[in-house]
């Protein structure tokens, strides 16, 4: 009787909602349902005992103008029954109110609750029919996202509307980014410093070239990370790139294709499907590339006698792509509890091929003068496999949940290439005398295995706790073997070449207290980490090892609300940096003659201290304005060292760019970030960060490099126009500053061999660039775009250097792929309520874990 009775109730409310507002219904049959609502409600009904109420029913009213009363009356957009064990699920509800939950059975007192989002997904507990309704604290709701959230403990920046970055990676989104900066080989900076890379709060060995720009949602700039994150990315921080995730039940996706100025195409498909309890999401991308990057070296060499001049110019070409897929699953086993399986899969071929012309001179009596020019040819080819498998469960109590996560990542890695040297026997333009031929063959393979749990329990609305465990291992191995042709055709050289496998395992645990009081807030973390490591020289079955104990990470985080909008954080943290695999690697690259590089297997880590205070305020009319001044403290800083060796393959003298534990480091600055909506039209950010730096290497003979202070200014346009255009313009300013400490990032394919000397003191020049992007939306909704974006307008992002020690002076410059054009077109597709299957229940709505891409 009592489900009959709910049933018959429900029918009765709907003919009257009907009836009193028939010109509100949505395209569903309900008041109020469009493709807008996303907001989503759960919880379980239960008695004075405790024990469940099943077939009693809830339903959502939400307060309307009746057009012929010209009263509010309260119209009903969606009920539902509860389950046996109680618990209730609505989804498509509009995110505006005033809107109202309404519980009801037989034998129960009628219970009214009122129902503001956000949070979008909202869990309302176990409810109590017999108890006195409460009321949450309303929530004001806007239009769209700020482009710019300051949480306590990191700034968070919404790109998904960033068309300069259509069609191309990540690192395309991150150079719009206030605090990042981005030099032309894509090696990334935040405040003059190499960041950690995470990707949905988790790190990962992709770099920034293997992920789609149309994946994004928004960037997190953590320039001071607490306890809760991994304590390892040394003093920059962590940037975290949050992919975009779709809450919409029923089918929906967006179709990609572009071409740039060289023909190099991209395209890529999303389709996401959510019914019931399943959501089911896929995604495949690909991008070519046709790069192109020129460059010269002025390079005085006083360690040769006689003193030699050499003149390089080089031409680098660039021909390949990757693919990029995605398929992920989340079932939604109860109202609170969340199962999740996801997989990628990478694959990656690049073909690049460089001209070098050397010419060497001596400069006293000029008695010798040498024409060279090298060729090379390359294949490089990467696969990667990724899977990872969560649970997050919420608890009744608002706040409360629990994570549990496993993530496995393998990659391989084939790198092959042919040197060809042709020496001339009278300069430029004279005939051949000899040639030399050398041929690398390398490969590669790493598996990356993560495995955490975080659980968040909040002990009133203001105090909550966070604690969590993790184990992370690393495997990673590498093989070069260099060749040189002679009389008997291609033979190995032993001394240059190498074989290496190593791992490293970080534990960690970590808690951390937060508290608001009032307009004062807190957060004070501790975590703690042990790590090891090992590796092995396989061909000379020479071994290392290093066992570094455990080490304490405290994180504070202070925050006083003003008046006026206003408001001031500080924060102190310690962390560390372990060397990467490259840095410890003991074997010598002598592919480029100017650039020899080796690593020091006796590197040990680093740790920085982070105080950092910020003041932040908001004006009228959507405007922010962010001031932030930093200091850091390094100890044993890694960083590049120059020494002499002989060279394995001729046995001469050679300079070569390793790797010490400086003495210590620091750097300050002062950081200024503002977010403008100057008209309804126009909306500006604005970046200026204001550093200096210096570093002792007393420890190691070598003299100190002078502290410089610098500026770094990056500022970005959007303009909305009528007929649906949308012009984005910005542009960056680079002053002149010192050279990089570390620029080594560690990829699978070897040690860069395209940076200048950077072990010596020196500066890189000032430099600017500019972007632009126009963005034509229409059909229906807009639901198709053609975006066409111009980057380096001026051919102005390059790299000029110049370095000096007591074995050079350098000049150094590069330019890659300047007044880059692209077109992109872009179509959204889908159906909000879907039919493709038959609706079975309610459930849903919450939203799943993280799609990750690790």
């Amino acid at each position: 009787m009592r489900k009959i009775y709910s049933f018959i109730m429900l029918f009765l409310l709907a003919m009257q909602a009907s009836a009193q507002a028939p010109g509100a219904k949505g395209p569903g049959g309900m008041a109020g349902k469009g493709p807008g609502n996303i907001g989503h409600v759960y919880g379980k009904l239960i008695d004075s005992e405790g024990k469940p109420i099943g077939y009693a029913s809830v339903i959502i009213l939400q307060g309307r103008m009746d057009t012929a009363t010209k009263k509010m009356k309260d119209v009903l957009v969606k009920g539902v029954l509860t389950k046996t064990n109680g618990e209730f699920s609505l989804d498509e509800l509009p995110l505006r109110g005033p809107l109202k939950l309404q519980a009801s059975g037989t034998g129960y007192k009628t219970y009214t609750q009122a129902v503001v989002f956000p949070p979008i997904d909202k869990d309302l507990g176990n409810i109590k029919l017999a108890t006195s309704t409460t009321e949450l604290q309303g929530v004001t709701v806007t239009g769209s996202k700020p482009l710019m959230q300051m949480d306590i403990d990191k700034k968070v920046f919404n790109v998904e509307k960033n068309i300069v970055s259509a069609g191309g990676t990540a690192l395309d989104v991150v150079k719009n980014v206030p605090s990042v900066n981005v030099d032309i080989d894509g090696n990334v900076s935040v405040r003059n410093g190499n960041p950690q890379l995470f990707i949905d709060g988790r790190p990962t060995t992709l770099t920034l070239e293997q992920i789609p720009a149309d994946a994004i949602e928004s960037v997190e700039v953590i320039t001071n990370p607490s306890a809760k994150y991994d304590a390892s990315g040394g003093n920059a921080g962590i940037l975290n790139i949050v992919l975009k995730k779709n809450r919409k039940t029923g089918y929906n996706g967006n179709l990609r294709a572009g071409v740039d100025k060289r023909g190099a195409l991209n395209g890529g498909a999303d389709f996401n499907l959510r019914q019931g309890k399943i959501n089911f999401s896929a995604s495949a991308m690909g991008n070519q590339m046709k790069s192109r990057t020129n460059g010269t070296t002025d390079r005085n060499n006083f360690g040769d006698n006689p003193v030699t001049r050499i003149l390089q110019s080089n031409s680098n070409k660039t021909n390949g792509g990757f693919a990029f897929g995605k398929v992920g699953v989340d079932w939604f086993a109860t109202n609170r509890t969340t199962l999740s399986i996801s997989g990628i899969k990478v694959h990656g071929e690049f073909n690049p091929s460089e001209v070098i012309d050397i010419n060497t001179d001596t400069i006293r009596n000029l008695t010798t003068s040498m024409y060279s020019q090298r060729n090379s040819a390359s294949h490089m080819q990467f696969d990667a496999n990724g899977l990872v498998l969560g649970m997050k469960h919420l608890f009744p109590k608002e706040g409360e949940e629990l994570t549990v996560d496993a993530n496995y990542f393998g990659g391989k890695s084939n790198n092959n290439a042919d040197y060809t040297t042709d020496y001339y026997t009278n300069g430029q333009g004279s005939p051949v005398g000899h040639t030399s031929k050398q041929q690398i063959l390398g490969n590669g393979k790493i598996t990356f295995i993560t495995v955490q749990t975080d659980y968040v329990k909040p002990f009133t609305p203001k105090l909550k706790l966070e604690t969590g465990l993790r184990m992370s291992s690393r495997r990673t191995e590498s093989n070069f073997d260099n060749y040189m042709f002679g009389q008997d055709g291609y033979k190995l050289i032993q001394g240059a070449s190498n074989n290496f496998k190593n791992t490293d395992n970080v534990y960690a645990a970590y808690a951390s207290i937060s508290h608001s009081i009032k307009d004062f807030g807190y957060k004070v973390g501790l975590r703690a980490e042990s790590s090891d490591y090992s590796g092995e020289l396989i061909n000379v079955k020479q071994y290392f090892k290093n066992n570094y104990p455990v080490s304490l990470f405290p994180s504070i985080f202070l925050s006083q609300k003003l008046k006026n909008a206003q408001e001031l954080q500080v924060s102190y943290t310690r962390r560390i940096n372990r060397p990467n695999f490259f840095q410890l690697i003991p074997f010598t690259d002598s592919t480029d003659k100017l650039n020899i590089t080796k690593g020091n297997p006796g590197l040990v880590p680093e740790f920085t201290q982070s105080v950092e205070l910020s003041y932040l305020k908001t004006f009228k009319g959507n405007n922010t304005f962010m001031g932030s001044v930093y200091y850091k403290h390094t100890n044993n800083l890694i960083t590049r060292f120059l020494t002499k060796e002989s060279d394995p393959v001729s046995g001469s003298e050679m300079l070569v760019n390793t790797y010490i534990n400086a003495n210590s480091s620091y750097s300050m600055g002062a950081e200024l970030t503002a977010m403008n909506t100057i008209t309804k039209w126009w909306n500006m950010s604005t970046n200026v960060n204001i550093y200096n730096s210096k570093i002792n290497t007393d420890n190691v003979g070598q003299p100190s490099q002078d502290a410089m202070w610098s500026w770094f200014g990056k500022l970005n346009n959007t303009f909305k126009l009528p007929l649906n255009f949308e012009v984005q313009l910005s542009g960056l300013y680079q002053s002149k500053t010192n050279l990089p400490v570390n620029d080594n990032k560690g990829r699978q394919d070897g040690p860069s061999m395209q940076q200048s000397q950077n072990a010596s003191q020196g500066y890189i020049a000032s430099f600017y660039a500019v972007d632009a992007a126009i963005k034509k939306s229409f059909l229906k909704n807009n639901a198709a775009s053609v975006t066409l974006s111009f980057s380096d307008i001026f051919r102005s992002r390059k790299t000029d250097q110049y370095s000096t020690s007591e074995y050079f002076t350098q000049y150094y410059n590069r330019l890659r792929d300047p007044q880059m054009i692209r077109l992109n077109f872009a179509y959204r597709f889908g159906k909000i309520d879907a039919t493709l299957f038959k609706r079975k229940n309610m459930a849903g709505g919450m939203q799943g874990m993280s799609e990750v891409v690790q």
